[in-house]
């Protein structure tokens, strides 16, 4: 099957690289059009490797050699007015939007007494208010086309069950949850779909640096936690584009009668 979202427009954040740049060129290659949006730039706190706009530029390569036309701008989800900015500069030069996948957030382990109040607010206004302004300032645009469109709001198997060791992590994934199924509700008189997913472990660039070393450093706290999220297949992680694949699924019109679900991809990890 081919041509799945053709002549569409997508909005991705976080798009520099890992599930955000599987996305993109994913839907690129299924026919649509892409505005890439990405910090680019140091994450705050992070204990791995941070995006650079060469990651970002990579994207733009990978999704023009999928035949797809690509917006790219360095914006901080955080800060509305950039990311409204990007987000009309997008659409003015593309014409439309009809999908919207915000993927932008960052993650930081620790044990609960370890999380500072700089550090929970860092995760928190990237991963709960970063969402929130990306669904602020795309719905205008989805709304005005009239021709409805899908959200697709990347929560995590902490947005599921829980994580240990990442208490803001999981606060803010739970929160994305609960505000795809706010949108849906109210989204849903113009035709606008609002879905979150779900994944569990994926391999991306979020495990470089000293991210093992720090889950390991937190883990050491409670070891009896060490084997939640244990999938049921025989893989600890997905790859980003099989994460991909099921955005693709949710964003085109094959999932036209969904709206306000939870999908989980994480090998039957939150069943666990």
């Amino acid at each position: 099957m081919t041509g799945r979202v053709a002549g569409k427009v997508a909005l991705i954040t976080g798009a520099a690289r890992g599930q955000g740049r599987a996305h993109a060129v994913r839907l690129a290659e299924e026919g649509a059009a892409v505005i890439a949006v990405d910090l680019a730039g140091p994450l705050p706190g992070v204990p791995y490797d941070s995006p650079t706009p060469d990651d970002l530029d990579e994207t733009v390569r990978l999704v023009e050699k999928a035949g797809g036309r690509i917006v790219a701008s360095i914006a901080d989800v955080r800060d509305i007015d950039a990311l409204r900015a990007a987000t009309d500069a997008g659409v003015a030069e593309l014409g439309r939007l009809d999908i919207v996948i915000a993927n932008a957030g960052i993650c930081i382990p620790n044990a609960w007494d370890a999380i500072s109040p700089q550090e929970f607010r860092d995760v928190i206004d990237t991963n709960v208010v970063g969402v929130w302004n990306t669904v602020t300032v795309t719905a205008p645009h989805l709304i005005a086309g009239g021709r409805g469109g899908s959200i697709a709001l990347i929560s995590s198997y902490a947005g599921v069950k829980m994580q240990p060791f990442m208490v803001h992590y999981t606060a803010s994934k739970h929160a994305v949850t609960g505000m795809a199924r706010a949108f849906a509700a109210e989204l849903g008189k113009h035709e606008i779909r609002v879905n979150s997913v779900h994944p569990g472990g994926v391999n991306t660039p979020m495990g470089s640096g000293n991210m093992q070393a720090a889950i390991a450093a937190a883990g050491e706290t409670n070891p009896l936690l060490g084997n939640m999220g244990t999938p049921f297949l025989p893989r600890w992680a997905a790859t980003a584009e099989e994460i991909a694949d099921a955005v693709l699924f949710l964003v085109s019109d094959e999932s036209k009668y969904i709206t306000s679900i939870p999908l989980s991809i994480d090998g039957g990890a939150s069943h666990y």
